[in-house]
This record gives structure tokens, C-alpha cells and sequence, in this order.
């Protein structure tokens, strides 16, 4: 079966979510082999598994490849790499425009539907200021700052991308149908959501996630107390990324959320002049176009930073890479500074998790059909499967835990806890959250 068809047919799947996903790949070590497996294993509550037809997934990727998209997996040298990084990384991305778009040095700019004027002029100028630098501009599309972000970057001819919640077919809201159109030909429009999907109000988190993953920092220019910035902001921080906020009248209730966020430790902004400051400089990895080199995943290559004074403005980014391996010893040095610093760049709580192979992405004028890569199957766990499900049950509860800290009170080896971990989360006994943590679920008792 072809891989990129395995991967979407996986991904599809609805009880099957991004770190689900990653865990059953770095089990079954590819994704043919997961997708025969799991029809075996434990499933959430009484509903049947449903995994997507072979021929609807080919539709899919006809469909998409006819509109001139493209779709990359978690296992593409293309795939975002900022993006990559999160713990919940989508394991499939559908985009019009350029692909190499999603991987430049980016900056969220989000805020109100209902904005202000003069909101809407400060999320226009930093936009255009912000390009002028060098620096991409990602935006959700939607109206308001969202839209005055991306016309704002379009204006001097920079970068922008747009996170969407639906399919690339189902342009939301639809005046913007033509900024999206525009979007596509200068940057780039990116969703996990496949074609024909509308955008309902349950799949804006997703879109969230996108472009809190995506970009080195996140600018909220006005933001309710209860609004769908915030989400993002908050996923800003989980992922360690800088988060910036625009002072706005506390007499105005769309700046009180935004104010919070200052009130909180988000950097205070006006100019571009107070965002610069504080990215650091990054060493991006070279796509690479052979399917030999080998990715560890989902410990993906980290964003590198090298030390900065946050008086001088740095308005110019290293697209170079290192490839030299990091060993265990440092990995694990560099995972509890990280910790100790209470900042996380890289994937901070599955970094345990065995090594994938990576695949090349499919061209824009056919189908892949490689065969897919594979590996030798993993060796037996020394543990027995109840022994370690009865201890990772013991051990969870109500309140989140990190997987990291798990594996290590269980004191078994982090590949029979995680394969505990995804059974159970299959079958409903636990579920994930951002940042890497899981929490039993509150339909199941203690043995789940």
C-alpha cells in the first residue's frame, strides 16, 4: 500500500489523534503496519472502528493535487518544521501555495472579528513592518485583525500564510474567498481538515494550533476575556514560544483579554521595533529530497537558538543547518535545562519515543507510489503488557501528568509504557493533553 495513503487513512481514522498517530508509527515503526494493527487493538467505548476506504483516501489526494495542493505528512522533509516540533503536531497538512512558505521565520498576528479602527490599522502596520523585516506573517483568515494581518503583509508584496479550520475548497468567511485566493498565489494556505470539510466551530482550535505551532511568537492585538485568541496565546505558551500583546483601553471590553495577557508576563507591543527583540536567531533545517537520511521522530531537529541581547534588534535569520546527531547524554542535559527553565523548544514530553523513517513528499503531478520504508520490528518488551498497564493505572488519576514523568515512576522501559499508554487511550481510559501530559478520563474508573 502506498505510505502517503497509510498515513492519511491513520490519520483519518476518527479515534485516532496526533499523538495517537505518532505513537502508533513509532510502535509499528510504519504507517501499513499500524493500520493492520489496529483494528487488534483495544478501541474507545462500544463505537465500531471505522477506518476510511483505500478509494476515498486516493479522491482525496486526486482532489487536492487537481486543485493545485499538495498534502504532506508528519513524515516529509517539507513538513513545517517549527510546526514539527509540538507535541501534537498534525500528522497531515493539506496546502495551496508554497510549501516552503510554512517554514520561514514566522510571526502570529491575531485578535478581534470585531476589531476597532484603530486596531485594525495597528495590525496592518505591524504586518507591513514585520515583512519588511524579513519575518513572515501568519494569520487565521478570519475577520477583523485576522484579515487587516494579511492584507497588511500583501501590501509590500511579503510573505503571509492563513491557518484555516476547513477544507482548502471551503473558504471561510466567504468575502475573504478572494484574499484567500490571493493568499495561495503569494504564500501559502494550510489546514489539517481535508477538502469538503466546513468550518464549524469545533475545528477552530485546530486552526489555533496551527499558528501557535507554526511561528517563533504570537502578537494579539485586541482580545475578549473569552475569545479565541486566547486559545491561541495559551498554546503559545505551552509550546514555549514568545508570546506579545498590544495595550489596549481598559474601558474597551475587546482589549481586556489582551491586557490580561500583559498582566500576565506577554511582552508589551506597539512597533515591530518591541517583537524583533526578543526572537531569537534560528538555524532552520535544509529540506532534504532523499527518502535514506534518516529523522529522529518525533524528538525532531530542535530549534537552535544562540544567545541574543534583547536590546539589539536582529532582523535577519540563518537558514543553515547542523546535522551532527545529538547523544543521548546531551539530549537528556538539554531536556532538563530546558525544564528547569520552564521553556521547552523542541518536543518536550515524547522525546523518548523510538526513531521513524522519513519518506520523500509526493510531486504535484501524480500520485506517489514508492513503496513505503520499513524496519526491522521492535523486540520483545521484557515487560508483560498487564504488568505495565496495572502500574501506568496506578499512577494516573485526574490530575495531568507528563509522560516523561510517568515513564519514569513506572521504572519501565519508555516503549511498554507508551504502547500502555496508547491502548488506553484508544480504548477511552485516559486522554491527552498539549504539552505532552495525559489525565485518566472521567468516564473510567481505576481500571479503566
Amino acid at each position: 500500500m502506498n505510505t502517503l495513503v497509510a498515513c492519511l487513512r491513520l490519520a483519518r481514522t476518527e479515534s485516532v489523534g496526533p499523538r495517537t498517530w505518532r505513537r502508533l508509527l513509532s510502535q509499528y515503526h510504519t504507517a501499513e503496519a499500524a493500520l493492520e494493527a489496529l483494528p487488534r487493538l483495544p478501541q474507545r467505548g462500544r463505537v465500531p472502528l471505522v477506518i476510511p476506504s483505500q478509494d476515498s483516501i486516493l479522491r482525496e489526494i486526486e482532489a487536492t493535487l487537481h486543485m493545485g495542493g499538495r498534502i504532506l505528512t508528519l513524515l516529509d522533509a517539507d513538513y513545517p518544521f517549527l510546526l514539527k516540533e509540538i507535541p501534537d503536531a498534525p500528522p497531515v497538512l493539506s496546502v495551496l501555495g508554497d510549501v516552503a512558505a510554512l517554514s520561514k521565520p514566522g510571526i502570529g498576528l491575531i485578535g478581534a472579528r470585531n476589531a476597532s479602527s484603530s486596531g485594525l490599522r495597528l495590525a496592518e502596520s505591524l504586518a507591513t513592518e514585520l515583512v519588511e523585516a524579513g519575518v513572515s506573517v501568519v494569520s487565521g483568515l478570519a475577520r477583523g485583525i485576522d484579515t487587516a494581518a494579511h492584507k497588511g503583509a500583501l501590501h509590500r508584496q511579503g510573505l503571509t500564510v492563513a491557518a484555516i479550520a476547513g477544507g482548502l475548497d471551503k473558504p471561510y468567511p466567504l468575502q475573504n474567498a478572494h484574499l484567500q485566493a490571493e493568499i495561495a498565489e503569494k504564500g501559502a494556505v494550510v489546514t489539517e481538515a481535508p477538502l469538503g470539510t466546513a468550518p464549524l466551530n469545533r475545528h477552530f482550535p485546530r486552526r489555533n494550533r496551527l499558528i501557535a505551532g507554526m511561528t517563533l511568537g504570537c502578537v494579539v492585538v485586541e482580545a475578549a476575556p473569552k475569545s479565541g485568541s486566547l486559545i491561541t496565546a495559551r498554546l503559545v505558551g505551552e509550546y514555549g514560544r514568545e508570546l506579545f500583546a498590544v495595550p489596549g483601553s481598559p474601558l474597551d471590553p475587546r482589549c481586556r483579554g489582551s491586557n490580561d495577557l500583559l498582566r500576565n508576563g506577554a511582552v508589551l507591543t506597539e512597533t515591530v521595533a518591541d517583537i524583533l527583540p526578543h526572537l531569537p536567531p534560528v538555524v532552520f533545517p535544509a529540506p532534504s529530497r532523499t527518502t535514506s537520511s534518516p529523522s529522529l521522530f518525533p524528538q525532531a531537529p530542535r530549534l537552535q537558538t544562540v544567545p541574543h541581547r534583547p536590546q539589539t534588534p536582529q532582523h535577519s535569520f540563518s537558514l543553515s543547518i547542523s546535522d551532527a546527531p545529538e547523544t543521548e547524554e546531551k539530549a537528556n542535559a538539554a531536556r532538563a535545562t530546558q525544564l528547569a527553565s520552564g521553556r521547552t523548544t523542541g518536543d518536550p514530553q515524547t522525546g523518548a519515543l523510538p526513531p521513524l523513517q522519513r519518506v520523500s513528499s509526493p510531486s504535484a503531478s501524480s500520485i506517489p507510489s514508492s513503496p513505503s520504508v520499513t524496519t526491522k520490528p521492535p523486540p520483545p518488551l521484557a515487560e508483560t503488557c498487564e504488568t505495565v498497564r496495572e502500574k501506568v493505572l496506578d499512577l494516573l488519576s485526574f490530575t495531568p501528568i507528563a509522560v516523561d514523568d510517568l515513564v519514569r515512576r513506572c521504572q519501565f522501559s519508555a516503549s511498554a509504557v507508551l504502547t500502555v499508554l496508547t491502548e488506553l487511550e484508544l480504548s477511552g481510559c485516559l486522554d491527552s493533553l498539549p504539552g505532552g501530559r495525559v489525565v485518566r478520563a472521567a468516564s473510567h474508573g481505576k481500571n479503566g
